[in-house]
């Protein structure tokens, strides 16, 4: 039995190899064959033992597969652009050359930062969709071509992100006043004062809202449960 701790703690103390989840989880999309995926992750192991440049001989003694395979293998993982060979300099200023994996790392962030680009467009491209379906809903009609052309132009050549333009929507409702002309206004108004998120609209609108507020004359009498609510009237100008 002490002998079997001893093995343990002796296996134990050999260390471990650390492999990013990221590896694992995106070197299929990025089309790294099981076998080379199996190379990669013995050259981090060799690299965890010191050996940065281990031949095709030290790997094929690990490894099912002869020395020329593994020699090929290498050279398809640099040609992909996975695997490169860099130079070092030791104590005694000796040069040597040692494998390196950061290309592999820079193409792992590259294709997550690639999907994430790709996956905001798409919900984008959805939600510019949905623009279509609230306008027709709020307008309890469907859209004319003419009026599908100015949100198209909102999006497209205004640059106006759905968001806003939902604000606009939003804030022409709140004012009963649901016309493209007044959204049109407003969006023309949010972009002269540099208003791009809905934060900045929320925040254009309470200062408003609390300055019209603090000038209402006092009333004696009033309804109870009763509030009036003064809204921007983006048909005027107002600085």
């Amino acid at each position: 039995m002490k002998m079997k701790y001893q093995r343990l703690h002796m296996w134990i103390e050999q260390g471990n190899v650390s492999i990013p989840k990221l590896f694992f989880q995106y070197y299929k999309a990025l089309k790294i064959a099981d076998d080379e995926a199996l190379l990669l992750l013995h050259l981090l192991a060799f690299h965890s033992e010191q050996n940065d440049f281990p031949t095709p001989s030290d790997i094929a003694k690990r490894i099912y597969s002869s020395e020329n395979e593994i020699s090929s293998k290498l050279q398809r993982l640099m040609q992909k652009g996975f695997l490169e060979i860099t130079q070092g300099i030791d104590g005694n200023g000796i040069v040597y050359e040692k494998y390196s994996i950061y290309p592999l790392w820079e193409r792992i962030l590259d294709h997550i930062e690639a999907s994430s680009m790709q996956q905001e467009i798409e919900a984008e491209k959805n939600e510019e969709g949905e623009i279509f379906a609230i306008f027709e809903q709020e307008f309890g009609r469907l859209l004319s071509p003419m009026e599908i052309e100015t949100i198209s132009m909102w999006l497209d050549t205004d640059n106006h992100s759905p968001a806003i333009i939902k604000a606009a929507l939003k804030e022409a409702v709140l004012a009963g006043k649901i016309s493209l002309r007044y959204i049109d206004r407003i969006l023309f108004e949010w972009k002269k004062k540099n208003i791009t998120s809905v934060k900045q609209v929320e925040k254009h609108t309470e200062q408003f809202h609390s300055k019209t507020t603090s000038v209402q004359p006092k009333v004696s009498v009033a309804p109870e449960n009763t509030k009036k609510v003064s809204f921007y009237n983006w048909l005027e100008e107002r600085e």
